[in-house]
């Protein structure tokens, strides 16, 4: 693929204005639209930096170890507690709009920055989106308090469990979806993915299946890329399995006194992909890859 097809992919998959795109690439404007216009090429450094956007966003099965040893060794280090947050008005509302505003859009709202900041901060009812998106919002902010003083509150009792998962669960899909904090009783396939959902009868086995696992037996990343890529491989819910899975992320990772992982919006098609690989080939790798850099992603946003 040459650099002009990563262009146009990448301004497909991330929504990106071209203003936006030159930002990221640090060229300007009138440079970028030559290049799509094909008036100009860019040079090699150039085409270099468009591959590594390019690469950033759909994702790559190859990963170089000694980087995600390096990243992850970095990224655990940034310590940030469930209490750090609740001390702090201002942390918290910013964890709260922008994994708001990613988690949601990931699974199609519509809703800019701007849009969840007037409905979660100045309580507005916005004319030109829909009931459900801004329902998403609301109800997304005050799941991740709920989650957050559970985690605060219950210290070294706080476990991820059936009855968590579908509290959680409930809180987000409330009056959005009839069967709320409720296992589906039904098949249902992931749209895009070659994935097989598990059987909806073996839902709450699998969960305890998966929950048995020691968490002890390897690192917080490892734990969390493989937790996060069975729980949606289980899809227990007809449908928000994608925002509550997020949500444990950001459990596991609190509950370990660590910055919680934010999957931003631009890089889904990637995040789809090593969910993908994860699930078909038990290589989870560049999903803890992703992670880790999901984790730096939050932190750069946080300070």
């Amino acid at each position: 693929m040459n650099y002009l097809n990563q262009l146009e992919k990448i301004l497909e998959y991330t929504e990106w204005s071209q203003d936006e795109l030159a930002q990221k690439l640090e060229v300007s404007f009138p440079t970028l639209n030559s290049w799509l216009n094909q008036r100009s090429t860019p040079r090699e450094k150039a085409k270099k930096n468009i591959e590594a956007l390019f690469i950033d966003i759909v994702g790559s099965s190859s990963v170089d170890l000694k980087n995600l040893t390096r990243l992850k060794k970095q990224v655990l280090s940034f310590k940030l507690s469930a209490k750090d947050l609740i001390n702090d008005e201002e942390l918290l509302k910013k964890l709260t709009l922008h994994l708001t505003y990613h988690t949601n859009n990931i699974e199609g709202s519509t809703m800019t920055l701007a849009d969840v900041e007037d409905v979660l901060f100045e309580n507005k009812a916005l004319a030109n989106r829909t009931a459900i998106e801004q329902a998403e919002a609301r109800n997304h902010q005050a799941t991740l308090h709920w989650l957050i003083d559970e985690v605060a509150d219950k210290g070294s009792r706080f476990s991820i469990n059936q009855e968590l998962i579908n509290s959680i669960h409930l809180r987000l899909m409330n009056g959005i979806i009839s069967d709320a904090g409720r296992y589906r009783r039904h098949s249902v396939r992931i749209m895009g993915s070659r994935v097989a959902t598990s059987n909806w009868q073996s839902v709450p086995q699998r969960l305890d299946e998966l929950m048995a696992i020691d968490e002890n037996r390897t690192d917080l990343i490892t734990e969390i890329a493989y937790f996060h890529a069975q729980f949606e491989k289980i899809h227990p819910f007809s449908d928000g399995n994608g925002r509550t899975g997020r949500l444990l992320m950001l459990a596991q990772a609190l509950e370990s006194g660590t910055t919680p992982p934010l999957v931003a919006k631009e890089r889904k098609k990637a995040y789809y992909k090593y969910l993908e690989i994860a699930q078909t080939s038990e290589n989870y790798l560049p999903l803890e890859l992703f992670i880790a850099e999901s984790i730096d992603y939050s932190h750069s946003i946080l300070n």
